[in-house]
């Protein structure tokens, strides 16, 4: 669980400022020295820090604002131990320096790497440097949005998601590998980390042993898609950056794409949102994306990437400490999924 703010930490001339977490909690801080010695490798000897401020956006990777002397701040972020990373989202930030080349359609709406550093030389931990980009997460901003607003906001998300979408490879699978000939192969390969996640988290792997079984039933369904597109893995209003204009929202930055992989673009995160939320203001994202395709077997796969989102969700609600009883089962339930595909 995300703390609050503590007291500043001088090094030399610059002030360290971390969110206060417990021993227990997933994320956990870099020391004061170590985030400055980041900084000297990345950015240069020669550079003067003034400050370093944690900030509380994301679960997973620790993130920090470096403000500079001279020039513009930059992003700090700093990936999770190796051995408290999770099966499935195991460096996932080497998965994503290797997926944001194919982001280049996006433009200035994705942050560009100013350093990376996976040697562990410095710190048990990979970290990379980008660039910051303008605008708040769309999620701190959706309360603020009238339907018109927000009607808005979607159009544009159902647009960069069609940009992310029409991004072709040459295989199924991770961007940083491994890679699969066929879709089935993928995501039996994805259902089984997953089964894995839950057996290391304590969690019963239940869920995912059978629907390793229902994608095995339905390969001839899933096989039906034969091009790999690049799907961003968890694209939603948290990972958005949109502009502080309450009447126009524009999307300002794309972040956090350690999720990125090559596959049917129907099961992507973003798609999952939308369609748990039909008749609403985002449904509007279809007029800028189109419609997905619909049918028997289009109807089977959709169940099987349901299933696929909600697990993962639920992982994540179990690494955050939260409770089941505060969130709708709709989110990490699949009894439905599992009836359906019985």
């Amino acid at each position: 669980m995300t703390g609050d703010l503590g007291k500043p930490v001088s090094v030399g001339e610059a002030k360290v400022v971390a969110i206060e977490r417990a021993p227990e909690d997933f994320q956990q801080p870099v020391a004061p020295s170590v985030l400055l010695a980041i900084c000297r490798r990345a950015l240069g000897d020669g550079v003067r820090v003034r400050q370093v401020v944690e900030i509380g956006i994301g679960t997973y990777n620790s993130t920090y604002r470096v403000d500079l002397a001279d020039g513009e701040p930059v992003i700090l972020r700093v990936a999770p131990e190796p051995s408290r990373q999770p099966p499935g989202a195991r460096e996932a930030m080497r998965n994503e320096y290797a997926a944001l080349p194919f982001l280049a359609p996006l433009g200035s709406l994705v942050p560009r790497t100013l350093a990376v550093d996976f040697t562990h030389q410095l710190v048990n931990r990979d970290y990379l440097v980008q660039t910051k980009l303008a605008g708040v997460p769309a999620s701190h901003q959706l309360a603020a949005l009238s339907p018109s607003a927000l009607r808005r906001l979607y159009r544009e998300l159902g647009s960069v998601t069609r940009t992310i979408h029409d991004v072709t490879g040459r295989a199924f699978g991770p961007v940083a590998g491994p890679s699969h000939d066929t879709w089935s192969s993928a995501l039996i390969a994805a259902f089984e980390q997953l089964a894995e996640a839950f057996t290391a988290a304590g969690l019963d792997p239940d869920p995912a042993h059978r629907m390793i079984g229902a994608s095995r039933r339905h390969r001839a369904e899933l096989d039906e898609v034969t091009v790999p597109a690049l799907l961003h893995g968890d694209l939603w209003t948290l990972n958005l950056l949109v502009d502080n204009d309450p009447d126009r929202p524009t999307i300002t930055g794309v972040l956090d794409c350690d999720a990125a992989s090559w596959g049917d673009p129907m099961s992507d995160w973003t798609i999952n949102r939308v369609l748990s939320r039909p008749g609403a203001e985002v449904d509007a994202f279809w007029q800028t994306y189109g419609r997905p395709a619909s049918g028997e077997t289009a109807s089977i796969r959709a169940l099987l990437y349901r299933a696929r989102n909600v697990l993962g969700a639920r992982l994540d609600i179990h690494r955050r400490g939260l409770s089941l009883t505060d969130i709708p089962p709709v989110h990490w339930d699949v009894t439905d999924v599992l009836t359906a595909l019985a």
